[in-house]
């Protein structure tokens, strides 16, 4: 094996020019998201023996054994799951301000409110024609009130499902494209350049795929990753070259479910568990203000149907349909509000049925079962919104530092720069004096 000056200085060339490259690496990615930082890991070039040494050593310069990332395993499953926990949570936050605000702007107790106060004031005359027509409008617009509510209810669970398909249609492809990177891992060598990309690829496609769910990981020696949907004990996602299909089914109140290759699995994280709590919250609302919007029907068509109208006919229902979108007003006119009493003659003054339901509505506690709903939503979302807060600043925390660790200081590259480049030019003044003093050697005669 050659030992001589040129070879050790060439390779010292070769190594710092290497090492440059890197260098240059890093500072051309110090903005790029996801990249970790390389270094250069050199290693002397020696053996023992040769031609006419046995035995001896011999020195024949250094080599780049292999590039480094300088990657922090627990720092970056860290950030995925504080990543994952404060998707699920931003998520959630958002469904539960839709729901808010679909209840609230739909104006249902104030409906409530005033459908009462309209009673109350047909009570003064019960044989008043506009008050009947105005207590009929009330009740009408409240009708109308609980079917805007289920309306927007409706459409705030559309646009999250919609959005959770999206999701699941994009973890899909995180999935395969990991397995594909798993695939060029297994043959990619050991310490070269294209490993260390493909290992960005890998933690980056994990990163993304932990906003959408909780995952869990564990690494093959070649890199390569397996990965768990819903946790450690959840169903295998991605496992080698393989990657599984995660779906979703919507139940008939609009809550989800989902699977992997047919396989029910839970989460706990990502965007997609923030849907699913969303979701589920929002089939409470709706349940709620069905069974209010039923209540109020039965009440006031039970107290209508055993009284009599203004022309001395039985009282007929006030209210059809079911649940907080089916209902509507069916009576035409507010002289068939039966304000009097059953057998009460025509144009009776005699308001006690009207009172009885107004006592009615009261003792149900319409307007404060619906103001319920009102404070249970509004405290869920201010509840959350301090989770959230809480779980950025925790996620940010985490982000923070792994790239302190991972990430590229250029005061650092700098004087690398500076330090490479004077090893390079040590390296060459060497081949230099390696070349006079053969010149010379040559030159004796």
């Amino acid at each position: 094996m050659a030992s001589d000056l040129l070879s050790i200085a060439a390779s010292g060339a070769r190594a710092a020019r290497g090492a440059l490259d890197v260098t240059a690496q890093n500072i051309a990615n110090a903005s790029s998201e996801g990249y970790i930082r390389r270094s250069v890991q050199m290693e002397e070039v020696a053996a023992a023996g040769g031609q006419l040494r046995i035995g001896d050593i011999s020195l024949s310069g250094a080599r780049i054994s292999g590039i480094h990332r300088n990657a922090d395993m627990f720092r970056q499953s860290e950030v995925r799951r504080t990543n994952s926990d404060v998707t699920r949570a931003t998520t959630e936050l958002g469904g539960l301000q839709n729901i808010e605000s679909a209840i609230e702007q739909a104006g249902v107790y104030p409906a409530i409110v005033e459908f009462e106060a309209g009673l109350q004031q047909l009570s003064a005359d019960p044989t008043d024609s506009s008050l009947r027509a105005a207590a009929l409008a009330s009740a009408d617009t409240l009708a109308r009130k609980f079917n805007i509510a289920a309306e927007s209810l409706d459409a705030a669970g559309d646009g999250l499902r919609f959005d959770a398909t999206a999701a699941v249609d994009e973890a899909n492809i995180v999935g395969g494209e990991l397995a594909r990177v798993n695939l060029r891992l297994s043959r990619a060598g050991e310490g070269s350049s294209d490993r260390a990309s493909l290992l960005d690829r890998r933690d980056a496609l994990l990163e993304k795929l932990s906003g959408t769910l909780d995952i869990s990981t564990s690494f093959a020696g070649d890199g390569s990753v397996t990965v768990k949907a819903g946790g450690s004990s959840g169903q295998t996602l991605v496992t080698g070259g393989l990657s599984g299909t995660l779906s979703m089914a919507t139940a008939a109140d609009g809550t989800v479910s989902f699977a992997v290759d047919g396989a029910a699995v839970s989460l706990g994280g990502g965007s997609l568990a923030g849907t699913s709590l969303a979701l589920t919250q929002a089939a409470a609302v709706r349940s709620r203000l069905d069974t209010l919007a039923d209540g109020i029907a039965t009440t006031v068509n039970s107290v209508q149907t055993g009284g009599t109208a203004l022309d001395g006919t039985a009282g007929q229902p006030l209210f059809a349909g079911s649940g907080a979108s089916g209902l509507k007003v069916v009576l035409t006119s507010g002289a068939a509000l039966a304000t009097a009493p059953a057998g009460a003659a025509a144009g009776s003054l005699d308001g006690s049925n009207l009172a009885a339901l107004r006592q009615a509505l009261d003792g149900n506690g319409v307007a404060k079962e619906m103001n319920s709903v009102l404070f249970d939503v509004s405290s869920q979302v201010a509840g959350r919104t301090v989770t959230r807060d809480a779980l950025d600043s925790i996620a940010a925390s985490a982000r923070i530092s792994l790239e302190q660790q991972a990430g590229v200081d250029l005061d650092t590259e700098a004087a690398n720069l500076m330090r490479f480049q004077q090893a390079f030019q040590a390296s060459g003044r060497a081949m230099q004096v390696a070349s006079t003093i053969f010149d010379s050697l040559l030159s004796i005669r």
